[in-house]
């Protein structure tokens, strides 16, 4: 077997990289050819230098990073497609100094800590772009960065240079960040507080996971008036807080937990089931042929369901397919869950936030958010949540609520305002820091002078460009976990350490007792 290295992601072999086969099921041909797509990529970033802009290389540059994430694709056919696209692009420019895929990972490890930093934070900010484009919304800065970006990775830098570019980067995600929320809330209406069931009904359906909205509305659409029911799986149960979606009555509820208990969630199923970003784990035997993949995502042999010029996607084979299988016989009710509460439902009741914190009711906010994995130590996470005191609340977003969302009635309210408000996917963080900046300016101080912590658990690389955007905001404080990234050397981490306070997480009562102190 042929040997690659991977540490782009919290599970990573040793908490070093994975050399034989990636812990996610990433065979070395395809971590490779990410290797060579990446390398490609720095080398058109070059040859189109002293070019004028080119939307089409911007969005190739776009799909291509997004294609790299963790989960994403496993596909090798689609993958060489895009790598040769992208050198094709090369020759059409006139060519440019090669950028080699071995020197990567290779070199100084302060250098190849910092370059990969920027790599996988850019890898992050593409997918949403690319969610953002899709809805029509683009900012030419944003798109114009991919390119500077990318011909900064392969270039020299001090460790201070390198550090500039890793903030500057930080704010253009911010602006990223910023541009899909509008997407977003201007195709579907700003999330309101919303109650999901959980469970099934009898019936024919389709369980949809990922991130990407559109899919979702198309899928409704196509699915309406045909006894076909659709639940939302991982990061799509937010789907439910937005009114255009979640008008649909056959958008019946949210459908298991997080990304990485599919194979376990997903076993035997009677229906079928759709992928539309990350995270897709090997599937086994008894549901693989109920797979459909689409956009970035791809599984070999696993349906792919492409969009048309225009950007239609059609689902009727399989919708066809689900009524086929015939669906749930029985039903099953669970205990519903709420989300909703994006920064528009938040600010809503900010008033009452102030007067609860000025009156000594609330003394304290936790933003405890991020990614799930399958990795010891995410218990952390809920234990943090269950000791949390009375008089504190606490913010969530991104599939990392999955360890504690179900405590929700448990966890009880203040003066009306739920101790536990989910704020949405990991897509929807630019609501976590709207809501920050606008209770900073109510109490008239920094964020950091807030009653206010952030406690984040991390898996892929959206998680690291939005790490790069508070680090960028000179928030500091924040804990990190449930382990540090192995592509942040020593050195590095001592410069964040030192800079921005950023800590690992310890144990929950520990973290409180500073926290709180």
């Amino acid at each position: 077997m042929s040997e690659m290295f991977c540490f782009q992601c919290e599970q990573t072999a040793g908490g070093k990289g994975c050399t034989r086969m990636g812990v996610c099921g990433k065979k070395p041909e395809v971590s490779n050819l990410q290797d060579e797509i990446t390398a490609s990529m720095i080398t058109l970033a070059r040859a189109l230098e002293d070019s004028a802009p080119c939307k089409e290389c911007e969005n190739l540059f776009m799909d291509a990073l997004f294609m790299c994430v963790t989960n994403v694709n496993f596909d090798p056919v689609p993958i060489t497609k895009m790598r040769d696209k992208i050198r094709a692009k090369v020759a059409e420019h006139g060519g440019a100094e090669e950028y080699k895929p071995e020197d990567l990972f290779h070199g100084d490890e302060d250098v190849v800590s910092l370059r990969s930093t920027l790599l996988f934070g850019m890898r992050g900010m593409a997918a949403y772009a690319h969610h953002a484009r899709i809805l029509g919304k683009e900012d030419p800065e944003v798109f114009a960065w991919f390119q500077k970006g990318l011909k900064a990775a392969g270039d020299e830098h001090s460790v201070e240079g390198w550090l500039d570019l890793i903030m500057e980067f930080g704010q253009i995600n911010l602006k990223c960040m910023k541009l899909l929320d509008e997407a977003n809330t201007e195709a579907y209406g700003n999330p309101v507080p919303t109650e999901v069931a959980t469970g099934y009904k009898k019936g024919p359906f389709v369980i949809i996971t990922g991130h990407d909205l559109l899919d979702l509305k198309m899928l409704l659409e196509q699915t309406e008036g045909k006894g076909v029911n659709v639940y939302t799986h991982g990061e799509m149960l937010p789907a439910f807080g937005y009114p255009e979606l979640n008008k649909y009555p056959h958008l019946k509820g949210n459908f298991g937990t997080a990304w990485q208990n599919q194979q376990k969630e997903f076993d035997g199923i009677p229906g079928v089931v759709l992928y539309t970003t990350n995270c897709i784990m090997p599937p086994r035997p008894t549901y693989v042929d109920n797979l459909y993949t689409t956009a970035e995502v791809g599984w070999p042999g696993v349906k792919h369901i492409e969009a048309d010029e225009s950007g239609y996607k059609d689902f009727s084979a399989m919708i066809e397919h689900a009524i086929q299988l015939g669906g749930w016989q029985d039903e099953v009710e669970g205990d519903p869950l709420m989300t909703g509460f994006g920064h528009n439902a938040v600010l809503g009741v900010a008033d009452k936030v102030v007067n609860a914190v000025k009156e000594g009711k609330i003394k304290h906010i936790f933003l405890v958010g991020g990614c799930d994995g399958a990795k010891l130590g995410r218990d952390y996470y809920t234990e943090f949540v269950e000791k949390s005191p009375k008089d504190t609340l606490i913010l969530t977003l991104a599939c990392g609520k999955y360890r504690f969302n179900h405590l929700q009635t448990k966890l009880g309210d203040i003066d009306g305002i739920p101790r536990l408000l989910d704020m949405g996917q990991c897509n929807d963080a630019f609501s976590a820091i709207e809501v920050a900046v606008a209770l900073a300016k109510v109490f008239e101080c920094g964020v950091n002078e807030l009653p206010l912590t952030l406690v984040l658990s991390w898996y892929e690389q959206k998680a690291v460009c939005i790490l790069l955007t508070l680090l960028s905001l000179g928030i500091k404080n924040m804990r990190l976990g449930p382990t540090l990234p192995a592509f942040v050397s020593p050195a590095v981490l001592n410069v964040l350490v030192e800079k921005f306070d950023l800590k690992p997480i310890q144990t929950a009562d520990v973290d409180l007792a500073e926290m709180l102190a």
